[in-house]
């Protein structure tokens, strides 16, 4: 139970390492958060800002691949340089790609129940944020509303963990199919519960802190949670056969 934590520690490390590049990434990932919470307000459409931010965070693994690159370098006493960082390499660009596909796809069935439950709690009639929030804390439909939710995105934000714990850095460093990336992903989490929901939760907890903060807070957050993220998979992972190290 103490190895999440000496992820976030060996995160936090590599974060300070190479300030430039993490945070760089941070600030991307957090200015595109709040790009598209612009767009919404521009079109009026605030009532829809926490089921992007819940979509946001789905796709976040895919967003990563560069911390993870950085995380990488540090350990094998590699330079960084943008090119490399950028543009990952990886043994199978069409077995990582499918993971990803995954990941987005996860996404988009979220935006899809985001919008029916939305549709079915309020009889399709859209709120401004204001009414919409007392709405939701206020009425017998909106509470009902916030609890379909937040079981429904649970439920989905735990399976993108079991998907992509493990398999993206797999992938990216063993030239493996994306079945056995995942299979060894998802069993980690039944052989080990424990850790790996503590770790499910920290995810969890910092990044709502980073969304709370209006994204500011996922500049520092996003390459914290990437750079520990190698190193759970490097904690977890046995090289030799790409499976699990616990059991």
């Amino acid at each position: 139970m103490d190895d999440p934590w000496a992820w976030l520690a060996a995160g936090w490390k590599d974060l300070w390492r190479a300030p430039l590049y993490s945070l760089a990434y941070g600030l991307v990932f957090a200015g595109t958060g709040a790009i598209l919470t612009g767009g919404l307000w521009l079109f009026d459409l605030l009532a829809w800002v926490p089921a992007l931010a819940a979509c946001f965070v789905l796709v976040g693994p895919i967003m990563a691949f560069g911390l993870y690159e950085i995380s990488r370098r540090h350990e094998a006493g590699e330079p960084l340089d943008w090119r490399g960082i950028v543009l990952v390499r990886a043994p199978s660009y069409i077995q990582l790609g499918l993971i990803c596909f995954l990941l987005l796809f996860i996404a988009l069935v979220w935006m899809r129940a985001a919008t029916l439950i939305y549709a079915l709690f309020t009889y399709g009639v859209y709120m401004p944020l204001d009414k919409f929030a007392a709405f939701a804390i206020g009425t017998a439909q909106g509470l009902g509303l916030l609890a379909v939710g937040s079981v429904i995105g649970a439920a989905l934000g735990l399976l993108t963990f079991a998907v992509s714990a493990l398999s993206i850095p797999i992938l990216m460093r063993h030239p493996t199919d994306a079945i056995t990336a995942l299979v060894a992903s998802v069993g980690t989490l039944f052989r080990a519960p424990g850790p790996m929901l503590l770790w499910a939760w920290l995810i969890a907890v910092m990044s709502f802190f980073g969304l709370a903060t209006f994204f500011l807070g996922l500049i520092v957050v996003f390459p914290l949670l990437g750079h520990a993220t190698w190193h759970a998979y490097r904690g977890l992972v046995v090289d030799s056969d790409c499976k699990p190290s616990v059991g």
